[in-house]
């Protein structure tokens, strides 16, 4: 059998992998403070008898993208956006701290200031507790305040400061629940230049146009990576044939 149908093979193999990227980048394209993820190929020459005329393709990495997503108006109070760079800390199931955008947060029963998958928000001193019967504000520096509904007016209290952070972007790894976190498990500090907006949602930065042309583009190079295979296919039993012609 030719060896092109190992070759054409390899990069059938990666190009899949790649559609499904974009495809995961196309679904989560109304999810709320998405980044899109990008897979990078190589091209790695054959070693072995004779001149390296053959390359294998391979997987060289995921690289995150961390453009900013649109910002789109809610007016809702507890609806938050990360102006520029920055990430809003968040306490996972097993303990620890990552980080997220999607910053349409809600109180739960117990008072606790969540996402809306429901993991507490972080401040720098653990999750955040909002009494009851009050209307919640949130300052541009992720301050907490509360105005009580009942009792004496205009009273404002301060409940906490959400924990904003910007680590460098190649530090940062995207783990299986979507969560970002620092590499080697280590919270990050805060930051005081992270500022937000209230009011107001980050969208995710996948642009549906491109990715439905991407799309369009693998799959074509998916066929011509086939129809290698089937050439490379069609050649070998020529070649049986004229082989056994001849005996």
């Amino acid at each position: 059998m030719d060896r092109l149908i190992y070759t054409a093979m390899s990069g059938a193999k990666q190009i899949f992998t790649q559609q499904a990227g974009v495809a995961h980048n196309l679904a989560n394209a109304a999810t709320t403070g998405y980044r899109a993820l990008e897979h990078k190929f190589r091209a790695v020459q054959i070693q072995g008898e004779g001149m390296p005329t053959r390359a294998f393709v391979a997987d060289a990495s995921v690289k995150n993208i961390f453009d900013q997503g649109p910002l789109l108006s809610t007016g809702r109070p507890l609806d938050i956006a990360v102006q520029g760079s920055g990430w809003i800390a968040v306490e996972v199931p097993d303990g620890t701290e990552a980080y997220t955008r999607a910053g349409n947060l809600r109180v739960n029963a117990d008072g606790m200031l969540q996402t809306a998958d429901g993991h507490n928000v972080l401040s720098d001193g653990g999750p955040i507790n909002i009494p009851p019967d009050n209307r919640v504000e949130i300052g541009p520096d992720g301050t907490i305040s509360v105005v009580p509904l009942y009792g004496t007016p205009n009273t404002t209290n301060n409940v906490g400061q959400i924990k904003l952070v910007n680590p460098p972007e190649d530090q940062l790894v995207r783990g299986g629940d979507g969560f970002f976190r620092v590499a080697g498990g280590a919270p990050a500090e805060v930051d005081p230049n992270v500022r937000v907006a209230s009011g107001v949602l980050e969208g995710s930065n996948v642009n549906v146009t491109d990715v439905m042309v991407n799309l369009i583009s693998l799959a074509r190079q998916f066929e011509m990576q086939i129809r290698m295979l089937q050439n490379a296919d069609t050649n070998a039993r020529a070649a049986s044939q004229i082989i056994g012609t001849g005996q």
